[in-house]
C-alpha cells in the first residue's frame, strides 16, 4: 500500500511536471506567434487537467489577439473554477472590461487576481500590466504603475523588464525602453524578443540601416524565430515609404520577409488576415484578391473576408464586386467596420457612377459615396487625411464641384497633415467650377473661395498663386478695389524674391496679367498710373496685346 501511494505521489508529480513543461512550450509558441500551435498544447493540456486555469488563461488570451472575444470569454470563466492560478483569469476578463470602456470592473477584477498574493508573486502584475496595453486604446501609464508593482517583488526578472520596456516603447519614452530591453536581454539571452525590441527602437527613429544590424544579430542567434521576419517586413515597408528612389524595390523585399514570417508562424485564417493587412499597406492588391479567395475558401461566413474582398476587387477594377463586398460587411453593426471600409465603399459607388468618358458622375451616385465618406469622418476624424487623393483625382478629371465637396469635408479638421493642401484646392475647385462654359458664376461659392484663399495665405504666406486667384475672384465678383489689391500685393511680393523669380515664364506672364488689370482700374480716375502700370507690362512682353489695346485707349 506504501508503494502504491509512493507510485501515485511520483506520477501526480510527474504529471505536474509535464503540464508545467508544457505550458512553457506554449508560452514560447506565443512569443513566437505560432498561435495554432500554442493553442493545441494548451488544449491538449485542458483536456487531460480540466481544472489547470492557467492553461485556460493563456487559451483566452490567444483567442483575445486574434479578436475572437466570444472565445476568449468561455475560457476565461471555465478557468475561474480551476485549482491551478484561477486567479489570473480575472484578468482577462479585467482586459475585456477594459476594451469595453468599464474601467471600474477592470479594477476590481484586476484586485480579485492579486488578492492574497505571496510576497514573491508579481506575475499577476506582469498580465495587469499587458492587459491596459492590449486593448484597442493602450493605457500605458496605468501599465508602468501596476509593473513597477512587479519590479519591487523581482527588479531583475527577464519578463517583467520586457514589459516595462513595451510601457515605456508605447508611452513614446525611447530611452527607458532601451535601457528595459537592454536589462531583459542581459537577465535572459534566450529572449530574443527583447533583443529584437531594440531593433524596433531603430526602426522608429528611422534608423533603418541600425535596425537590419539588430534584427540580423537576432536571426544569428535564432534563425527560425518568425516575428523577426515581421519586423523586417515592416522596417522594409516604412523605408520604402520614406525613400521613394528605392519604393518598389523595399516593398518587394518587404513582401517576400512577410511571406518568410508567415511559413514560421502558421497558415491559419488569423495569419492570413494579418498578411492581407500587410499586403494593403504595401498596395500589392493582386495579391491581396489571391489571398482573400483563399480565405473565402477556407472559411465562407467570416466577414472580414468580404473587406479584403472588396479593397482588391475596386483596386483591380471590380466596382460592382468591391460595392457588394463592401455592403455586405458595413452593413452588419457587429462587424468591426473601420474608416477606410467606408472609404473604399465611397470610392466604389463613385467610379460605379462615373461616365465611361469619366466627365460627368451620376448626382445620385456621387451623393451615396459623399454619405459614406461622412461615415468614414466621423467614425475616425484623421481619416481627412485620406481624402485629399480621391479630390485630386476628381480635381484632375474636372469635376470641380464634386471635388470642392470632398474637400469641404478635409479643411473641416485643421490637425490635417493635407490641411493647406486641402484648401488650396478647395479654392481653385470652387473658381474653376464658376468659370467653366454655359456655367453662372456663383457669388456664394465664390466668397467661399476667396475666404478659402485668404486662410492659406495666413498659413503659408509665401504661396503667391494665392493673391492672383483672390484677384481673380474678386474679379468676378466685381470688387475693384479688392481685385487689384491682390494683384498689388502679388506684384510686390514676385519683386522682393528678386531678378530669378521675374525671369520664371509663369511668374512673367502673372505679372503681366497683374499690370494689366491694376491699370484698368485707373484708367478712368488716374492715367498716369495707368500708363506706368501697362509700361511695366510692355516692359516685360513688348508685343502683349492687352497692354498695347489698353495703352491705345488712353491716348
Amino acid at each position: 500500500m506504501n508503494k502504491f501511494k509512493i507510485f501515485s505521489i511520483a506520477f501526480l508529480t510527474s504529471v505536474t511536471l509535464s503540464h508545467a513543461q508544457d505550458i512553457e512550450l506554449a508560452k514560447k509558441a506565443i512569443d513566437a506567434e505560432q498561435f495554432e500551435k500554442a493553442k493545441s498544447i494548451l488544449k491538449s493540456i485542458i483536456q487531460t487537467k480540466p481544472t489547470n486555469g492557467k492553461a485556460d488563461f493563456l487559451l483566452g488570451n490567444i483567442y483575445l489577439t486574434q479578436s475572437i472575444s466570444d472565445s476568449a470569454k468561455i475560457f476565461f470563466q471555465k478557468g475561474l473554477s480551476g485549482t491551478e492560478s484561477a486567479r489570473l483569469n480575472n484578468i482577462g476578463l479585467g482586459q475585456m472590461e477594459l476594451e469595453s470602456g468599464n474601467a471600474v470592473a477592470a479594477q476590481t477584477l484586476f484586485t480579485l487576481a492579486t488578492k492574497d498574493l505571496r510576497k514573491r508573486d508579481f506575475e499577476e502584475f506582469i498580465y495587469i500590466g499587458r492587459a491596459y496595453m492590449n486593448i484597442s486604446k493602450p493605457d500605458y501609464k496605468n501599465a508602468l504603475t501596476v509593473l513597477n508593482k512587479a519590479k519591487l517583488v523581482n527588479p531583475t526578472d527577464a519578463q517583467v523588464s520586457l514589459a516595462i520596456g513595451d510601457a515605456y516603447y508605447g508611452d513614446n519614452n525611447q530611452n527607458e525602453a532601451y535601457k528595459s530591453y537592454r536589462d531583459a536581454f542581459q537577465a535572459d539571452n534566450t529572449l530574443i524578443r527583447a533583443k529584437m525590441q531594440l531593433g524596433v527602437l531603430l526602426k522608429g527613429a528611422k534608423s533603418y540601416d541600425e535596425a537590419l544590424k539588430a534584427y540580423n544579430e537576432v536571426i544569428a542567434l535564432n534563425a527560425n524565430y518568425g516575428p523577426v521576419y515581421r519586423e523586417l517586413a515592416e522596417t522594409y515597408y516604412k523605408w520604402g515609404r520614406n525613400k521613394p528612389s528605392k519604393s518598389v524595390e523595399y516593398m518587394q523585399t518587404a513582401i517576400g520577409y512577410y511571406e518568410k514570417y508567415l511559413s514560421l508562424t502558421d497558415y491559419s485564417l488569423n495569419s492570413r488576415m494579418r498578411h492581407a493587412d500587410f499586403l494593403i499597406l504595401v498596395k500589392d492588391y493582386k495579391a491581396l484578391e489571391i489571398e482573400a479567395k483563399k480565405m473565402s475558401e477556407m472559411d465562407k461566413v467570416n466577414p472580414r473576408i468580404f473587406r479584403y474582398l472588396g479593397y482588391s476587387a475596386y483596386e483591380n477594377g471590380n466596382t460592382d464586386e468591391a460595392i457588394k463586398s463592401l455592403e455586405s460587411f458595413t452593413s452588419n453593426a457587429t462587424n468591426k467596420i473601420i474608416a477606410k471600409d467606408y472609404l473604399y465603399l465611397s470610392l466604389a459607388r463613385i467610379k460605379k457612377g462615373t461616365s465611361a468618358d469619366g466627365l460627368t458622375i451620376d448626382p445620385i451616385a456621387f451623393a451615396s459615396g459623399l454619405a459614406d465618406i461622412k461615415k468614414a469622418i466621423d467614425m475616425e476624424p484623421m481619416a481627412v487625411e485620406d481624402l485629399n487623393d480621391i479630390a485630386v483625382k476628381l480635381f484632375n478629371k474636372k469635376l470641380y464641384n464634386q471635388a470642392a465637396a470632398v474637400l469641404e469635408i478635409g479643411i473641416a479638421n485643421k490637425d490635417s497633415k493635407n490641411y493647406l493642401d486641402d484648401n488650396v484646392y478647395y479654392g481653385l475647385a470652387i473658381y474653376y467650377a464658376n468659370i467653366q462654359k454655359d456655367v453662372v458664376a456663383n457669388h456664394a461659392d465664390l466668397q467661399k473661395s476667396d475666404a478659402t484663399f485668404q486662410n492659406v495665405l495666413i498659413a503659408s504666406p509665401t504661396y503667391l498663386d494665392a493673391y492672383i486667384y483672390r484677384a481673380r475672384i474678386n474679379a468676378l465678383l466685381e470688387d475693384k478695389e479688392v481685385m487689384k489689391k491682390n494683384y498689388e500685393d502679388f506684384v510686390s511680393k514676385a519683386i522682393e524674391k528678386g531678378p530669378e523669380e521675374v525671369a520664371k515664364p509663369l511668374t512673367k506672364k502673372k505679372l503681366i496679367e497683374s499690370y494689366n488689370n491694376i491699370a484698368t482700374v485707373y484708367l478712368t480716375t488716374d492715367k498716369v498710373k495707368a500708363k506706368e502700370n501697362l509700361n511695366k507690362s510692355l516692359e516685360l512682353d513688348p508685343t502683349d496685346k492687352r497692354a498695347l489695346e489698353l495703352l491705345a485707349y488712353l491716348k
